[in-house]
């Protein structure tokens, strides 16, 4: 993945994306640390965040870096979905770590998880973080409410809980905030979707102790399952990153590949490719599972 100049001014290229996901559905996160795809709580499901198509108004969960001059960079984990984004200053450096927690159950859940953890891993950073959603492809209005360690956002048929070390003010029916970190410093922001009212059950708080053992344990699923691989040919690494982005794009209820994350992205403006990719094509999904 590249490195550029960070400007949430529009939306960046498809390929200025990490994926990320649960087995079950995924988002897309933007190489200056824009979470601009997300449908819960299957792939094929109404959008939570669109930013990816419709800047202005597909909603999104943004954390960057304050400095408008950092430069960013994206890269995985080896051998794992946990997916890293570097903001680079004078001032210093700092990281969004962004991961789902692999769901290990064949059982459709209707509760799933971002985890966004944020550090300094140089100098001071100060980031900026915020969550606009928008629920249904933008067309269903929801209500907040503040409370304490984070945000409820209600929408007919779902629920958001996005808890937070960062402390959050209301903006509207969203919410925006701002911390500071020094060298070796942490933050974390946790967005939960679940169907219907959630029953009410509002996530434990995060705290960085916690946080820190689900990205192991993230990480040990994964890469556990890159070792149950019996390939032993050229570019190990490019086949397993292949695997991995196949993996994640697979219903693990049924073993079904999707044909991508996302919808509605033509080749070209206004070209003919802009169905909805949420789904599997018999043809292409057998090749998947071949590969």
């Amino acid at each position: 993945m590249s490195e550029i100049g960070f400007s949430w001014t529009a939306t960046p290229p498809i390929a200025e994306h990490g994926l990320v996901g649960d087995l079950q559905t995924a988002a897309l996160v933007s190489s200056q640390g824009v979470v601009d795809w997300f449908a819960a709580p299957r792939f094929d499901s109404p959008s939570v965040f669109a930013a990816l198509l419709d800047h202005d108004r597909g909603g999104y969960f943004r954390v960057t870096a304050s400095n408008p001059d950092a430069s960013c960079k994206q890269l995985y984990y080896p051998e794992t979905a946990i997916l890293v984004t570097r903001f680079m200053s004078p001032d210093g450096v700092g990281e969004v770590i962004d991961w789902m927690p692999p769901n290990r159950s064949r059982t459709p859940s209707d509760r799933h998880t971002l985890i966004r953890a944020v550090r300094t891993v140089r100098g001071t950073v100060r980031f900026d973080m915020e969550c606009r959603p928008r629920f249904d492809y933008a067309r269903a209005a929801h209500q907040l409410d503040l409370v304490p360690d984070g945000a409820t956002f209600r929408a007919p048929g779902v629920t958001a809980y996005l808890q937070s070390t960062v402390p959050l003010e209301r903006d509207g029916e969203d919410v925006r905030g701002s911390i500071t970190l020094n060298v070796g410093q942490q933050a974390v922001a946790v967005f939960t979707v679940c169907d219907g009212d959630g029953d009410g059950q509002l996530p434990p708080p995060p705290t960085v102790d916690g946080i820190t053992q689900q990205l192991w344990d993230a990480a040990d699923f994964w890469q556990r399952w890159v070792r149950g691989s019996n390939y032993r040919g050229r570019w190990p690494d490019m086949v397993n990153r292949s695997a991995i982005t196949l993996k994640l794009l697979t219903y693990a209820p049924t073993g079904a590949p999707v044909a991508a994350a996302t919808m509605g992205l033509p080749e070209q403006v206004g070209g003919e490719r802009n169905w909805d990719y949420r789904y599997t094509w018999v043809r292409d999904g057998s090749l998947s599972i071949r590969a």
